[in-house]
């Protein structure tokens, strides 16, 4: 049988796997060999989707599988993101029903705090699943979903970073945790788009200073995107990252105050009793 710490390593690398298989899906097509550009990238992601759908969410359902095993505890946290991924499903077909400005989205308040209390592996996959259900209840299955679950799982994931420099800098609780994690929702606001336009960009054409062609250089891609960027997203993601400071600093006090005392319930230390 596998031990607590060999489940727990097994857990961990299911989440590295699921990383690496979302960084090729998104990449490969800059390093394809004679590859062939489209005015429309659907019909090629769409032939990707089965496998990439089945692989993601096959390695989310095993790393959920670990974590339960791992103890009560464990078990207890696991039914907690189910009930946070439900929550947020529902937050988002409130979204589609009322549309906010731009990108504006609130599913991603939940995934920055859950990320940022409970760790990468439970930011991940609360991101990633999320989007999954959410999708499904909303009709918005279709070609591009595996890439927003990596995309939203690494949200939840990179969140994690902030806990120990919070607790380095004595902000927890305070004024300054909220700050931080408005400035965090800022950033992935932009940043989340800029990923998701990596599903569909190297497959379009257009103007030449805006769009990739194969064979042009590192640097030129990267000034390429940047315009294309500026041009096309920069406008739409910036309500998405208003959003996310807005939410923060509203609801993220409170928020957080909840999600502590469950975080506080679920995990114990066992102390035997002195003879």
């Amino acid at each position: 049988m596998i031990g607590s710490r060999g489940e727990r390593l097994l857990s961990n690398l299911v989440i590295l796997a699921s990383t690496l298989l979302g960084c090729f899906s998104f990449l490969y097509p800059f390093f394809l060999p004679n590859f062939q550009q489209t005015p429309s990238p659907a019909g090629i992601r769409l032939s990707e989707m089965p496998l990439t759908m089945t692989l993601v969410l096959g390695l989310c359902v095993i790393a959920l599988l670990f974590e339960s095993q791992q103890g009560a505890s464990n078990a207890r946290m696991v039914a907690l993101m189910g009930v946070l991924v439900a929550l947020n499903s529902v937050l988002r077909y409130i979204e589609v029903a009322i549309p906010g400005p731009g990108g504006f989205s609130p599913v991603f308040f939940l995934i920055i705090l859950s990320g940022y209390l409970f760790g990468a592996k439970f930011g991940f996959l609360m991101g990633a699943m999320t989007l999954f259900v959410s999708a499904i209840l909303t009709g918005g299955v279709g070609p591009w979903l595996p890439s927003q679950m990596f995309t939203a799982g690494w949200v939840g994931m990179s969140a994690a970073i902030l806990s120990p420099l919070v607790v380095r800098l004595g902000w927890q609780q305070r004024r300054g945790e909220i700050v931080l994690l408005a400035l965090f929702g800022f950033g992935w606001g932009l940043l989340y788009g800029a990923i998701m336009n990596l599903w569909s960009w190297p497959f379009i054409t257009g103007p030449a200073d805006q769009y990739w062609q194969p064979g042009i250089s590192f640097a030129e891609t990267i000034a390429r995107y940047g315009v294309f960027y500026l041009a096309t997203s920069l406008a739409w993601d910036l309500g998405r990252s208003l959003g996310n400071v807005l939410l923060i600093g509203l609801f993220g006090t409170a928020t957080l105050r909840v999600l502590r005392r469950f975080r506080e319930r679920f995990t114990f230390v066992y102390q035997p009793a002195e003879v």
